[in-house]
């Protein structure tokens, strides 16, 4: 795998961000896109030996487009340089939750986890009343040191415990929670030794687990919303 030409393409893309570059420049995004799918296979592989439950995922089916939604934003570039997938039961759906790779140029990349949903209002309530319900559970699990070894429950939050949950429940603080999510930074210098870091990158995603079958065991009901 040559992550350094993933690197090198965004960094590309990143400093002519325009239209007219990035259809002159198609073949190395192929090039680029090619190793960024052949990482996604051995994420696959390795996770899948704890979760067999993403095993049936294709790399290309995971990923994310580069084209960016500029209707809704002060910065109009037409492209996010980052190559992102998502690797879960049902590819790269929000949910269930899965194992969520960005790779950013810059130090910009990260492994993450969990829940990013707060325009998921149903999914944000489901969370929420499963974690007044399986309070110990939840406690377990963020409090293990594999977890700690690595992460802290990220996610935008309330300022004050929702109408209907006890301001004094033993996790208030994450009640207040719309989002529950794990980021865990990396640097481009461990994706330039990818065959080296790989194992550690799996070791991460694995921590995630128990929270990610958490989150998931909260949200079994939940249906994608029709578009």
């Amino acid at each position: 795998m040559n992550t350094k030409l993933i690197l090198n393409y965004l960094s590309e893309l990143s400093n002519n961000n325009n239209r007219d570059w990035y259809h002159l420049h198609k073949a190395e995004y192929k090039a680029a896109n090619e190793e960024f799918e052949a990482l996604l296979q051995a994420l696959i592989l390795e996770i899948g030996k704890t979760d067999k439950s993403i095993l049936h995922n294709v790399p290309k089916d995971l990923t994310f487009k580069l084209v960016r939604d500029t209707r809704f934003s002060n910065d109009k570039s037409p492209y996010n340089p980052s190559f992102r997938a998502h690797i879960a039961a049902k590819g790269k759906l929000p949910v269930p939750v899965g194992y969520y790779l960005m790779i950013r140029p810059g130090n910009g990349s990260f492994l993450g986890g969990g829940l990013f949903a707060d325009m998921f209002k149903d999914a944000t309530a489901m969370v929420r009343s499963y974690i007044a319900e399986n309070s110990t559970e939840w406690d377990k699990i963020i409090g293990a040191p594999d977890f700690r070894k690595y992460f802290t429950v990220q996610g935008t939050a309330l300022k004050n415990v929702p109408a209907g949950y006890d301001k004094e429940h033993p996790q208030a603080e994450y009640l207040k929670y719309k989002s529950w999510y794990l980021e865990y930074p990396v640097e481009d210098k461990d994706l330039l030794d990818i065959e080296g870091f790989l194992p550690k990158m799996t070791e991460i995603f694995i921590a995630m687990k128990p929270f990610n079958d958490y989150l998931n065991k909260a949200l079994a009901d939940f249906q994608m919303p029709a578009r």
